[in-house]
């Protein structure tokens, strides 16, 4: 068993349920923690026989670039889109972040959780 994390894919997006958030955007941040068995790649040194972390990237890129309003729908849809890519991972975590949301506060970041 082995585990891969890839921490702060730091995109630019436009999701939110206010229409300001659709035209000016904002900064996202995802992370993605994948648990599988690497022994097969740690032993053979063959990336075929792993989770390319480039691949994992394009699939968040991809659909952070589709609107939503909810970080929970977004975050279902990358978490979707990575099982259907990689059949053999054992768990998932998904975690989509809106960096500074607009709220009545001084808020660092709200993050949604997405995991098997």
């Amino acid at each position: 068993m082995g585990q891969i994390v890839i921490e702060g894919i730091k995109l630019y997006c436009y999701h939110g349920c206010m229409e300001e958030e659709a035209k000016i955007g904002a900064n996202y941040s995802v992370d993605i923690k994948i648990d599988y068995n690497f022994s097969a790649a740690s032993s053979t040194d063959i990336l075929a026989k792993t989770i390319d972390y480039v691949v994992i990237y394009d699939i968040v890129k991809k659909q952070m670039a589709i609107r939503s309003k909810l970080l929970e729908h977004v975050g279902k849809r990358i978490y979707d889109a990575i099982m259907r890519h990689y059949k053999t991972i054992d768990k998932l975590n998904v975690a989509v972040s809106k960096l500074n949301p607009p709220m009545n506060g001084n808020v660092d970041r709200v993050t949604v959780y997405i995991d098997n």
